[in-house]
């Protein structure tokens, strides 16, 4: 993995009623590694599973306890599908200072042994919640779990995600919003990512209709909700 003045995405987040069913489904479609189950989620009333699909992760959380963000977004979509999308930058430093100056709220914020993890208001940045983090060691990533914190394997599996398309009820300016808090400029509908791009098309809602993936062939689906390969 090499650094990279774009964002990346690195961790791609779904939510689903039932989170062993929807993992069975994904690992039997995508070439993930064995999930680890984080405890410290269970603060938000979720579940969780963290998969690896290449040097990035596919999450899956579904919750446990009424009145959850989750809760209310599965019964927004009507079953199974995206909830939230991770990039990482370089920079963290520039990224607090660019969050605070666009004047958007943070859900979260977590720093630790200089992992950094922030959460945007979905009500500032529309379509999803978007985080970004920051890791001491650009190669590792803490949320999956011990074979990952402030390490990485050597050996890795095939595939990647790489991007997303987003459905938006208005794409260009969607668009611009999201490349506001990522660092980068929109070009019309699309934002460039480092390895790959988000695609902003016209839909009835704001949201995220499909991850992108690379280096599998097979396109992937977990109720309504797809990854395509790219």
């Amino acid at each position: 993995m090499t650094t990279s003045p774009l964002p990346r995405i690195r961790q791609a987040v779904l939510v689903a009623r039932d989170r062993e069913s929807a993992v069975k489904a994904l690992r039997a479609q995508l070439p993930l590694g064995d999930p680890f189950n984080d405890p410290e989620v269970e603060q938000f009333g979720v579940h969780n599973a963290v998969m690896p699909l290449g040097d990035t992760f596919v999450e899956v959380i579904s919750p446990f306890e009424e009145g959850t963000a989750a809760g209310r977004h599965l019964d927004r979509l009507g079953g199974d599908g995206a909830y939230m999308v991770m990039f990482q930058v370089d920079d963290i430093a520039a990224a607090r200072a660019r969050i605070d100056q666009l004047g958007v709220r943070t859900v979260y914020d977590l720093e630790r042994d200089g992992d950094t993890d922030i959460h945007l208001h979905p009500g500032d940045v529309p379509g999803a919640i978007v985080a970004i983090d920051s890791m001491k060691l650009p190669e590792s990533w803490r949320w999956a779990g011990p074979k990952w914190i402030a390490t990485a394997p050597t050996e890795l599996g095939p595939g990647r995600v790489t991007g997303a398309t987003m459905t938006a009820r208005e794409p260009a300016a969607l668009a611009k919003t999201w490349a506001a808090v990522l660092g980068v400029d929109a070009d019309g509908d699309r934002i460039a990512l480092d390895g790959g791009e988000l695609r902003f098309v016209p839909g009835e809602r704001d949201g995220i209709a499909a991850f992108h993936i690379a280096g599998v062939t097979a396109d992937t689906s977990i109720g309504d909700f797809r990854f395509v390969y790219v």
